[in-house]
């Protein structure tokens, strides 16, 4: 997979950050794309490029088309047309279902669901044009079985799978593959808001009694985007310790 280009976007943190990292020390060119966090993605890169990797950091709402098409147009620019996708950027939110304002509402979806219909609809025409590419869509456990308090930000990472399974089917003629990835409990800013005994009981209800790490889910990514996973597609795997089955 050497020399390969690869866009993460939401990547200036938590999962995209191990994701784009993984990558550029397998010897691809990586693209981390930001919405706010400029110092904190342009110092990952600069820490990757000073060790050999090839990296850039790109400013985009993944929300807004036009900055999606001008993000595009820099990393083509630079690195050449992108070969493997990732769509990580997500938002959530905990709140009662009666207190989602329309304005909760909405921007879950556009950053969500919006965000992955802007990236992919323009790194398509490049790769169907090759008949080859990947893209990797990153959903959650909740976009599988539902939680509490967090309605739609569930009812969005479920669409993020039904968007996977339509897609590959319609792009499987193409050679492009498009798998899910739906994370369990992991080690990132979503946590901070979660008590002690919070955590402890996410353990205690997870069968392998532990948190995952973004590792764990940028480890997974990298099978996914790589040759040994040719013959799948469509699919949703779920790296969570055991917590959904």
């Amino acid at each position: 997979m050497k020399n390969k280009t690869v866009l993460v976007t939401g990547a200036s943190r938590g999962i995209g950050k191990e994701i784009g990292i993984l990558f550029a020390q397998k010897n691809m060119n990586v693209i981390f794309n930001y919405c706010y966090n400029k110092e904190k993605a342009t110092q990952i890169v600069d820490n990757l490029n000073n060790n050999g990797a090839r990296a850039v950091a790109l400013k985009a709402d993944v929300s807004q088309k036009s900055e999606v098409e001008k993000m595009i147009k820099k990393a083509n620019n630079i690195f050449g047309e992108i070969d493997i996708l990732i769509n990580n950027a997500g938002i959530s939110q905990q709140k009662l279902f009666t207190d989602i304002s329309e304005n909760d509402w909405n921007r879950m979806f556009d950053i969500n669901i919006k965000g992955i219909y802007n990236c992919t609809q323009a790194v398509l025409p490049a790769m169907i044009r090759k008949q080859s590419g990947k893209i990797i869509n990153i959903s959650s456990i909740w976009g599988l079985v539902g939680a509490s308090c967090e309605v739609h930000y569930s009812a969005s990472k479920a669409a993020v799978i039904g968007l996977t399974k339509a897609l590959a089917k319609e792009l499987g003629p193409s050679k492009i593959q498009v798998n899910c990835v739906a994370p369990g409990v992991i080690e990132t800013q979503m946590l901070d808001n979660l008590s002690p005994d919070d955590i402890k009981n996410l353990k205690y209800e997870t069968p392998l009694g532990i948190i995952g790490k973004p590792s764990d889910i940028a480890n997974t990514v990298y099978f996914l985007a790589s040759d040994l996973a040719d013959f799948i597609t469509g699919q949703v795997i779920s790296p969570n310790g055991g917590f959904v089955i």
